[in-house]
């Protein structure tokens, strides 16, 4: 049936499920029910609880080695639910947020036999919707008629190996600009129906050519309050006026707050560091990468506008080694320091000891 939503269809449907505290089913003829332990409800939880069954609260390794609790699956821990766990232990286990005031949070009893593959896809789908990377996971007998019973979204398990999805451009037109009055903008969308992502073309280069390129990711704080806890928005208009003035170059600026973990997991991070804690460590103690960013959009952005060679404004060699991965040649690195101050250089300095920027 055409009508009928295709896998990627399917998958865009379960991450806005997960956001809005709605379950999704994983598998067919045995699988699994998962709710995101950062939008579950009381009335669903009590249900998830009520079927019986061996309810766990998957959560990464990351987390679990804050919580000093055994990740027996290496990547992750399933986390034993106990009894009379309501929805704030559930947040208080998956959000490190209140840790130091409430540090004794187990022993937690973590399961060491069976297998993890579906609470791995659990993590995996909310880590994509933006959430906490933690999920109630229950395994079904038959998932498929769970789902078809009560009309959940349902995934097949294994869930396929992520893709950058197709870049189709939707619309463009002249924007000038302070950096630049020859400019242009371009939206960008994926075709999974994720976040459109934006090029900003100044002058007109040559599609054989390497002009200067910049990969932005966003930063609502440094892009548009001026935070002076990052350099993201001195880099952002350094970039442009620097094009400006080479009268050529594309800015992508690419929709992934916060390193890829979005802008709520970023304030999360953000107040683990006003607790001591570097911006690394930070992520780690939420359940994240160092940097969970997919620079392959880039490539794929870049190539849709007709470009295969590029000078790259960036102090991170890793920008570089995932462009060439890409298909993207990058004939120089330019490097682009600015932006440091008092509020930003341990910051700063985070990125150059631990995530090998070159600063």
């Amino acid at each position: 049936m055409p009508f009928r939503p295709d896998p990627v269809e399917r998958r865009a449907r379960a991450l806005a499920d997960l956001r809005l505290g709605v379950p999704v089913v994983l598998g067919g003829a045995s699988g699994a029910l998962v709710l995101a332990a950062e939008t579950a409800g009381p009335d669903r939880l009590a249900a998830l609880r009520a079927m019986g069954g061996a309810p766990v609260l998957a959560i990464t390794g990351r987390r679990a080695a804050t919580l000093r609790a055994r990740a027996y699956d290496g990547d992750i821990a399933r986390v034993v639910l106990p009894e009379g766990a309501d929805c704030a232990w559930v947040r208080a286990v998956a959000d490190p947020a209140g840790d130091l005031n409430t540090p004794m949070k187990g022993p937690l009893r973590t399961l060491r036999e069976g297998g993890a593959e579906t609470h791995r896809a659990a993590i995996a789908l909310v880590k994509a919707a933006r959430l906490l990377p933690a999920a109630l996971v229950l395994p079904l007998d038959d998932a498929a008629g769970f789902a078809s019973t009560h009309e959940l979204t349902r995934l097949d398990l294994p869930l396929p190996p992520a893709v950058t999805p197709a870049y189709a451009p939707v619309a463009a037109a002249r924007l000038p600009m302070a950096a630049a009055e020859r400019g242009r903008l371009h939206v960008f969308r994926p075709g999974d129906g994720g976040e459109e992502h934006y090029a900003v073309e100044i002058g007109k280069p040559a599609r054989d050519s390497a002009p200067l390129v910049r990969l932005h990711s966003a930063c609502f704080t440094g892009d548009v309050l001026g935070s002076l806890k990052c350099d993201c928005g001195p880099q952002l208009h350094a970039a442009l006026d620097q094009m400006g003035e080479a009268g050529e170059g594309v800015l992508l600026y690419l929709n992934q707050e916060g390193r890829g973990i979005g802008l709520a997991n970023k304030m999360r991070a953000y107040s683990l560091q006003d607790q001591g804690f570097d911006t690394v460590e930070a992520n780690h103690r939420l359940g994240f990468e160092d940097d969970e960013r997919d620079f392959r959009i880039g490539a794929e952005i870049l190539k849709r506008l007709g470009f295969a060679r590029i000078r790259l404004l960036t102090n991170n060699p890793n920008k570089v080694a995932r462009m060439a991965e890409a298909g993207i040649a990058v004939e120089e690195r330019v490097p682009l320091k600015v932006g440091k101050g008092v509020h930003n250089h341990h910051y700063l300095a985070t990125k150059a000891a631990k995530s090998g920027h070159l600063l």
